[in-house]
Protein backbone atom coordinates (compact mmCIF):
# COMPACT_ATOMS: atom_id res chain seq x y z
CA UNK A 1 0.00 0.00 0.00
CA UNK A 2 2.86 2.13 0.78
CA UNK A 3 4.46 1.70 -2.59
CA UNK A 4 1.65 2.13 -4.82
CA UNK A 5 1.21 5.86 -2.93
CA UNK A 6 5.16 6.41 -3.28
CA UNK A 7 4.48 5.51 -6.99
CA UNK A 8 1.85 7.45 -7.47
CA UNK A 9 3.34 10.29 -5.92
CA UNK A 10 6.28 10.31 -8.34
CA UNK A 11 4.34 9.68 -11.47
CA UNK A 12 2.04 12.42 -10.59
CA UNK A 13 4.26 15.04 -9.42
CA UNK A 14 1.80 18.07 -10.62
CA UNK A 15 -1.23 16.65 -9.20
CA UNK A 16 0.59 16.59 -5.65
CA UNK A 17 1.90 19.82 -5.97
CA UNK A 18 -1.96 21.25 -6.17
CA UNK A 19 -3.18 18.99 -3.46
CA UNK A 20 0.36 20.17 -0.95
CA UNK A 21 -0.60 24.47 -2.43
CA UNK A 22 -4.22 23.69 -1.56
CA UNK A 23 -2.95 21.98 1.80
CA UNK A 24 -1.31 24.95 2.54
CA UNK A 25 -3.79 27.15 1.76
CA UNK A 26 -6.30 25.23 3.46
CA UNK A 27 -4.12 25.84 6.79
CA UNK A 28 -3.08 29.66 5.92
CA UNK A 29 -7.37 30.12 5.78
CA UNK A 30 -7.83 27.93 9.28
CA UNK A 31 -5.83 29.90 11.16
CA UNK A 32 -6.93 33.88 10.19
CA UNK A 33 -10.83 32.68 10.59
CA UNK A 34 -10.49 29.96 13.52
CA UNK A 35 -11.86 31.67 16.91
CA UNK A 36 -8.97 31.20 19.41
CA UNK A 37 -9.18 32.14 22.89
CA UNK A 38 -5.72 32.83 24.36
CA UNK A 39 -7.40 32.11 28.16
CA UNK A 40 -10.61 30.08 27.38
CA UNK A 41 -13.17 30.17 30.03
CA UNK A 42 -13.27 26.39 30.94
CA UNK A 43 -15.55 27.53 34.37
CA UNK A 44 -18.58 25.27 35.00
CA UNK A 45 -22.21 25.20 34.42
CA UNK A 46 -22.49 27.87 37.27
CA UNK A 47 -24.84 30.24 38.71
CA UNK A 48 -24.09 32.66 42.02
CA UNK A 49 -26.53 34.48 44.48
CA UNK A 50 -24.82 37.18 45.99
CA UNK A 51 -26.32 39.17 48.99
CA UNK A 52 -24.39 42.46 50.78
CA UNK A 53 -25.36 43.57 54.10
CA UNK A 54 -22.85 45.99 54.90
CA UNK A 55 -23.05 45.76 58.59
CA UNK A 56 -23.25 42.09 58.84
CA UNK A 57 -20.45 40.38 61.00
CA UNK A 58 -19.10 37.03 59.45
CA UNK A 59 -21.11 34.63 61.81
CA UNK A 60 -24.58 36.07 61.25
CA UNK A 61 -23.32 36.47 58.05
CA UNK A 62 -23.61 32.64 57.57
CA UNK A 63 -26.05 31.62 60.09
CA UNK A 64 -29.29 33.90 58.38
CA UNK A 65 -27.93 34.33 55.26
CA UNK A 66 -25.64 31.84 53.60
CA UNK A 67 -27.33 29.21 55.79
CA UNK A 68 -30.71 29.52 54.45
CA UNK A 69 -29.77 29.95 51.00
CA UNK A 70 -27.88 26.99 50.41
CA UNK A 71 -30.55 24.91 51.89
CA UNK A 72 -33.13 26.17 49.70
CA UNK A 73 -31.25 25.53 46.33
CA UNK A 74 -29.84 21.92 47.93
CA UNK A 75 -32.88 19.86 46.50
CA UNK A 76 -33.04 21.69 43.04
CA UNK A 77 -32.66 19.46 39.63
CA UNK A 78 -29.58 18.72 38.05
CA UNK A 79 -27.41 20.64 41.02
CA UNK A 80 -23.56 18.89 41.72
CA UNK A 81 -22.16 20.70 43.97
CA UNK A 82 -22.65 24.20 46.31
CA UNK A 83 -20.24 26.09 47.60
CA UNK A 84 -20.37 28.99 49.58
CA UNK A 85 -18.27 32.06 50.95
CA UNK A 86 -19.45 34.30 54.43
CA UNK A 87 -17.28 37.62 54.96
CA UNK A 88 -18.24 40.63 56.62
CA UNK A 89 -21.24 42.24 54.80
CA UNK A 90 -21.24 39.65 51.66
CA UNK A 91 -22.46 36.26 51.01
CA UNK A 92 -21.58 34.64 48.14
CA UNK A 93 -23.54 30.73 46.85
CA UNK A 94 -21.96 29.17 44.19
CA UNK A 95 -24.51 26.40 42.77
CA UNK A 96 -23.26 24.29 40.06
CA UNK A 97 -25.57 22.06 38.03
CA UNK A 98 -24.88 19.59 35.38
CA UNK A 99 -23.54 21.07 32.01
CA UNK A 100 -26.30 19.85 29.61
CA UNK A 101 -28.46 21.70 31.67
CA UNK A 102 -27.58 24.82 29.75
CA UNK A 103 -27.56 28.81 31.03
CA UNK A 104 -30.90 29.91 30.96
CA UNK A 105 -33.01 26.83 32.92
CA UNK A 106 -30.34 26.44 35.88
CA UNK A 107 -30.91 30.32 36.81
CA UNK A 108 -34.77 30.54 35.73
CA UNK A 109 -34.67 27.71 38.93
CA UNK A 110 -32.65 29.41 41.06
CA UNK A 111 -34.61 32.28 40.59
CA UNK A 112 -38.02 30.97 41.76
CA UNK A 113 -35.90 29.84 44.68
CA UNK A 114 -34.99 33.34 45.48
CA UNK A 115 -38.77 34.36 45.67
CA UNK A 116 -39.17 31.60 48.69
CA UNK A 117 -35.73 32.19 50.43
CA UNK A 118 -35.78 35.99 50.56
CA UNK A 119 -38.82 35.40 53.13
CA UNK A 120 -36.57 33.56 55.40
CA UNK A 121 -33.71 36.09 55.40
CA UNK A 122 -34.73 38.69 58.42
CA UNK A 123 -35.49 42.40 57.67
CA UNK A 124 -32.38 44.45 56.51
CA UNK A 125 -30.49 41.41 56.51
CA UNK A 126 -29.80 41.96 52.65
CA UNK A 127 -31.76 41.04 49.56
CA UNK A 128 -30.32 37.79 47.82
CA UNK A 129 -29.78 38.00 44.14
CA UNK A 130 -28.21 36.33 40.61
CA UNK A 131 -24.83 37.13 39.53
CA UNK A 132 -24.24 38.00 36.20
CA UNK A 133 -23.81 35.32 33.12
CA UNK A 134 -20.49 35.66 33.37
CA UNK A 135 -17.25 34.53 35.24
CA UNK A 136 -14.22 35.75 36.28
CA UNK A 137 -12.29 34.80 32.79
CA UNK A 138 -14.97 36.51 30.97
CA UNK A 139 -14.03 39.95 31.33
CA UNK A 140 -12.16 40.82 27.84
CA UNK A 141 -11.70 44.48 27.74
CA UNK A 142 -10.63 47.45 29.73
CA UNK A 143 -10.91 51.24 28.51
CA UNK A 144 -9.80 54.25 30.62
CA UNK A 145 -12.41 57.83 30.52
CA UNK A 146 -10.05 60.97 30.38
CA UNK A 147 -10.02 64.78 29.24
CA UNK A 148 -7.69 65.44 26.67
CA UNK A 149 -4.49 67.61 27.69
CA UNK A 150 -6.45 71.33 27.45
CA UNK A 151 -9.28 70.15 29.65
CA UNK A 152 -7.09 68.55 32.38
CA UNK A 153 -8.38 70.92 34.75
CA UNK A 154 -11.85 71.34 33.40
CA UNK A 155 -13.44 67.83 34.56
CA UNK A 156 -12.55 66.50 38.43
CA UNK A 157 -12.42 62.66 39.04
CA UNK A 158 -16.35 63.00 40.16
CA UNK A 159 -17.23 64.30 36.67
CA UNK A 160 -15.36 61.76 34.60
CA UNK A 161 -17.01 58.90 36.57
CA UNK A 162 -20.39 60.51 36.36
CA UNK A 163 -20.07 60.54 32.58
CA UNK A 164 -18.75 57.14 32.93
CA UNK A 165 -21.76 55.84 35.05
CA UNK A 166 -24.72 57.90 32.99
CA UNK A 167 -23.15 58.04 29.58
CA UNK A 168 -20.51 55.74 28.55
CA UNK A 169 -21.54 52.94 30.22
CA UNK A 170 -25.55 52.61 29.21
CA UNK A 171 -23.76 52.78 25.95
CA UNK A 172 -21.68 50.02 26.29
CA UNK A 173 -24.30 47.67 27.76
CA UNK A 174 -26.73 48.18 24.52
CA UNK A 175 -23.76 46.22 22.57
CA UNK A 176 -24.86 43.26 21.49
CA UNK A 177 -22.72 39.98 23.75
CA UNK A 178 -22.19 42.40 27.03
CA UNK A 179 -23.64 40.93 30.00
CA UNK A 180 -21.92 43.74 32.38
CA UNK A 181 -20.14 46.60 32.45
CA UNK A 182 -17.67 47.09 36.02
CA UNK A 183 -16.94 50.54 36.91
CA UNK A 184 -13.62 51.61 39.23
CA UNK A 185 -11.77 54.42 40.00
CA UNK A 186 -12.74 58.26 40.23
CA UNK A 187 -14.93 59.66 42.57
CA UNK A 188 -18.84 58.39 43.22
CA UNK A 189 -20.53 61.28 43.67
CA UNK A 190 -22.43 61.93 46.73
CA UNK A 191 -23.71 64.48 49.27
CA UNK A 192 -22.34 64.03 53.50
CA UNK A 193 -23.99 66.05 55.97
CA UNK A 194 -21.75 66.55 58.86
CA UNK A 195 -23.26 66.33 62.52
CA UNK A 196 -22.42 68.35 65.25
CA UNK A 197 -23.07 66.59 68.23
CA UNK A 198 -22.79 69.53 71.05
CA UNK A 199 -25.53 71.76 68.69
CA UNK A 200 -27.89 68.61 68.64
CA UNK A 201 -27.81 68.44 72.54
CA UNK A 202 -28.28 72.40 72.68
CA UNK A 203 -31.36 72.12 70.01
CA UNK A 204 -32.45 68.88 72.14
CA UNK A 205 -32.39 66.81 68.64
CA UNK A 206 -31.73 63.04 68.15
CA UNK A 207 -29.56 61.68 65.09
CA UNK A 208 -32.76 59.52 64.51
CA UNK A 209 -34.92 62.65 63.66
CA UNK A 210 -32.04 64.10 61.72
CA UNK A 211 -32.54 60.87 59.36
CA UNK A 212 -36.06 60.93 59.18
CA UNK A 213 -36.27 64.58 58.34
CA UNK A 214 -33.41 63.46 55.50
CA UNK A 215 -35.20 60.34 54.55
CA UNK A 216 -38.43 62.64 54.14
CA UNK A 217 -36.67 66.07 52.23
CA UNK A 218 -35.64 63.37 49.42
CA UNK A 219 -38.49 61.68 48.52
CA UNK A 220 -40.69 62.50 45.29
CA UNK A 221 -44.27 62.18 45.25
CA UNK A 222 -46.92 62.71 42.04
CA UNK A 223 -49.72 65.05 42.57
CA UNK A 224 -51.63 64.18 39.33
CA UNK A 225 -52.24 67.00 37.18
CA UNK A 226 -54.72 70.32 36.78
CA UNK A 227 -56.38 70.80 33.29
CA UNK A 228 -56.67 74.28 32.28
CA UNK A 229 -57.37 75.85 28.73
CA UNK A 230 -57.21 72.35 27.42
CA UNK A 231 -53.98 72.15 28.86
CA UNK A 232 -52.40 69.19 31.20
CA UNK A 233 -50.14 70.95 33.93
CA UNK A 234 -48.72 68.13 35.85
CA UNK A 235 -47.73 68.46 39.49
CA UNK A 236 -44.46 66.95 41.14
CA UNK A 237 -43.59 66.80 45.10
CA UNK A 238 -40.30 67.23 45.94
Amino acid sequence: MINKIISFSINNKFIIGLLTLALIGTGIWSMMTVNLGSVPDITNNQVQVITQSPNLATEDIEQFVTYPVELSMGNLPGVTEIRSVSRFGLSVVTIVFEDDMGIYKPRQLVQEKLNEVRDQIPEKFGSPAMGPITTGLGEIYQYTIKPQKEYDTVYSPTELRTIQDWIVKRQMTLVEGVVEVNSFGGSIKQYEIAINPEKLNALNVSISQVFDALQKNNVNTGGAYIEKNNMANFIRGE
